[in-house]
């Protein structure tokens, strides 16, 4: 009779290698979960829309070593004022405190709360000193905030916003382009360099608002003064939006030249431009009409 057949020997390498880590597919899985959780944390870090408890919102805005906590904290004092909830005014000393912060965001930000509560005359107040900010946004934002007060002082700059803004160089300097007009751009966007002829450090030209490049008014190579006109650019649809929205409640015929361009397409802006244009003009012609 035939021996029954023996299993083959196995070696020590090969109980070695079936024992072995699958190290293969310990990466793929934790590729596989940066990938999924790595965005997540970053939207999380970025977004505003998680709600705060009155504990966090006064410790984020006393955090002045994170920025973006403080103004995630104004966003959300400015959306609970939306729906009528007035306890958070026992944040406003805070938010005037935040107006005069060195960080622009956080400017601009409790501009646009300040805007939520008219009846606060301490907002006012600060409103009309944020007039003078030395950011454009900050400007704005004060004046479309002062609007609900229904303090028609930063008139001018809600024609700023409906116009052409000259970006001008901030220093001396030889002028190497990096963008050209019809491109668009944020706030922050670095448009050019000027490069110091002294062998010093490259000096940037950001944009400090969002818009599009409508003109550059100097060439390649070009010796710049400080002060020097180097790009203008169009409005962006937020922009006009506001300002539109705002010359709805304040605005009179001496405006209608700076409204009425609007009330026809304009490239790059969508028909709602248009027809915001249009309702303004109207309400400005029945205001007239009713004096």
């Amino acid at each position: 009779m035939n021996n029954p057949t023996q299993p083959a020997s196995i070696t020590e390498g090969e109980v070695e290698r079936k024992n072995r880590p699958r190290w293969s597919m310990v990466v793929i899985l934790l590729v596989a979960w940066l990938v999924i959780v790595l965005p997540f944390l970053f939207w999380k870090a970025t977004w505003f829309g998680t709600r705060l408890s009155n504990t966090q919102i006064a410790r984020y805005l006393a955090n002045s070593k994170n920025p973006r906590q403080s103004q995630h904290a104004l966003v959300q004092i400015s959306d609970r004022l939306t729906r009528g909830d007035s306890t958070v005014s026992q944040f406003y000393p805070q938010v005037i405190a935040l107006a005069e912060s060195p960080v622009v965001e956080l400017r601009m930000t409790a501009a646009w709360l300040m805007g939520q509560d008219n009846q606060y005359d301490p907002f006012h107040k600060t409103l009309l000193n944020l007039l003078r900010d030395p950011d454009p946004l900050v400007r704005w934002n004060a004046a479309l905030a002062l609007v609900r007060f229904n303090d028609t002082t930063g008139r001018p700059l809600l024609h700023e916003m409906l116009q052409p803004f000259r970006v001008v160089a901030p220093a001396a300097g030889v002028f190497k382009g990096r963008l050209k007009p019809g491109d668009a751009v944020n706030r922050g966007t670095l448009m050019a360099r000027l490069i110091d002829s002294s062998g010093g450090d490259p000096i940037e030209i950001r944009s400090p608002i969002p818009g599009l490049i409508q003109l550059q008014w100097v060439n390649e190579g070009a010796t710049l003064s400080n002060g020097s006109t180097v790009f203008t650019l169009l409005p962006a649809e937020k922009e006009v939006w506001e300002a539109l929205r705002a010359f709805y409640l304040i605005g009179v015929p001496s405006d209608l030249p700076d409204i009425q361009p609007f009330t026809y397409p304009t490239p790059n802006m969508p028909s709602r431009i248009q027809q915001q244009a249009a309702l303004t003009v109207d309400s400005i012609h029945k205001r007239v009409a009713g004096n």
